[in-house]
């Protein structure tokens, strides 16, 4: 297969950053996706609609003023949310989601939940009026071994919040392991999960090889072989709980490169290709579509797209790096081939 059109995908799970990073990545996610799920933790957060309104205005303009791309928002969810700006945020018509960080589990989630004891209202709100929660699913606990933050807090902290709010509907944001898939699976209508293209196309040992490898550290960190290839399974098994989020989530080349370097992949500036690369390495180019353009869609209660883009198995070279803002960005693959290329996404 030389040439592949898909309906135009989703991106489900994305960080547009702000500001000057802001416009310098926002136009790789409209170029190939219609919408996207963009998440809140800025400085400060999206914690209410308003900022929510704000922040929606600043990513439309940085973007061309014919763009048919829609950003679909987020908010923060802290120990002080309160139910009634969950019907705020519900009436904008543009917040589509509530995310939950556990305080400290990754970048800019300090302001997270401590105990979701804490937020039990605002879930419940949330369920009675559909409003998904988005939850980065690790326990950040510093005596659980960072390969195993995802399986603690499915089983010390999901399984225990499904069963009590039934009708929640919960997207388990960036699955790493087969425990996930496993769990999600098995799991109550109403669950599902993204799966971004690094834990797709790597284990662990990418992080390690030949010296530290900074820009492939993100969180949740990349797993075994066997979590991969589970992952695997379930991206190209055509199970509609599982669907396309990249977790793009781009840094200054000073911030990862360094003693303390910030977790994150770029991978927005080829997101559909690598997936494109994951599908075809396990037989199943096929099932791209409904994974990138079907699946979530469905599941956020959205109309599919009507048009289309088009891969071309053509190997391109990515540059070594991007402007952004005052410094670089280096993104995934930079300077390494890429076996697909996007030949036609119309517009931004």
């Amino acid at each position: 297969m030389n040439t592949l059109t898909l309906r135009r995908p989703d991106d489900w799970h994305v960080h547009l950053r702000d500001g000057a990073a802001l416009a310098a990545v926002a136009q790789f996610t409209a170029r190939q996706f219609g919408r996207a799920i963009v998440m809140p933790n800025l400085k400060p957060a999206v914690t209410n609609a308003a900022s929510a309104r704000a922040y929606r205005d600043r990513i439309m303009a940085a973007l061309p003023g014919n763009t048919r791309f829609e950003p679909l928002l987020t908010l923060y969810l802290t120990n002080t949310t309160s139910p009634d700006e969950i019907d705020r945020a519900r009436a904008t018509g543009f917040v589509h989601g509530v995310k939950l960080y556990p305080a400290g589990a990754t970048t800019h989630s300090d302001a997270g939940v401590t105990d979701v004891q804490k937020v039990y209202p605002v879930l419940a709100r949330m369920e009675a009026i559909g409003m998904p929660l988005l939850v980065h699913g690790e326990s950040p606990q510093p005596d659980v071994d960072v390969f195993d933050r995802e399986t603690h807090f499915i089983d010390s902290v999901l399984q225990p919040l499904l069963e009590r709010f039934a009708g929640l509907r919960v997207v388990l944001e960036h699955i790493t392991t087969a425990r996930a898939v496993e769990f999600v699976s098995d799991a109550r209508a109403g669950v599902a999960a993204t799966i971004t293209p690094q834990h797709l196309l790597h284990n662990r040992n990418a992080i390690f090889s030949g010296g530290i490898r900074p820009h492939y550290y993100c969180l949740p960190i990349l797993k075994r072989e066997r979590d991969r290839l589970a992952l695997l399974g379930a991206a190209t098994g055509g199970n509609p709980r599982f669907f396309l989020g990249t977790d793009s989530a781009p840094h200054e080349r000073a911030s990862k490169e360094n003693a303390c370097g910030c977790a994150g992949m770029f991978t927005a500036h080829a997101a559909i290709e690598l997936y494109a690369e994951a599908f075809e390495a396990a037989g199943r180019l096929d099932r791209l579509e409904p994974f990138a353009a079907h699946f979530g869609a469905d599941f956020y209660g959205l109309p599919r797209h009507d048009d289309t883009i088009t891969l071309v198995k053509e190997s391109w070279v990515p540059p070594t790096h991007y402007d952004f803002g005052d410094g670089t960005l280096v993104p995934y693959r930079g300077g390494e081939p890429i076996a697909w290329r996007l030949a036609d996404a119309g517009p931004a």
